[in-house]
């Protein structure tokens, strides 16, 4: 099945991100060595390239990832927190 045909808020491609993830990948090119680099294990890399598509979303939506970030993990550490946790997410997150 197709999501995309079903959803018109869906992208068709991943332009848009390739396009915010670019200065990431020039900085590999042009430093000999760079700390994100190297991730150690596929599982690192996973969990670096998630948080880059979240700061990359911060930057799409206009909010300003360090105020998301520390919002975000103090709701997270809140055991009385009753709201979904998609509502998290940076292009749905408002500031309470």
């Amino acid at each position: 099945m197709k999501y995309y045909t079903l959803h018109g808020d869906l992208q068709l491609d991943n332009n848009l991100i390739e396009n915010a993830i670019r200065p990431v990948a020039l900085g590999r090119k042009k430093r000999n060595v760079a700390p994100f680099l190297f991730a150690g294990t596929h599982e690192t890399a996973q969990n670096v390239a998630m948080i880059y598509s979240l700061f990359a979303t911060c930057k799409k939506h206009n909010v300003n990832p360090n105020d998301w970030l520390l919002d975000v993990l103090r709701k997270l550490n809140d055991i009385n927190y009753d709201g979904k946790f998609s509502d998290l997410l940076p292009h749905r997150w408002k500031t309470s």
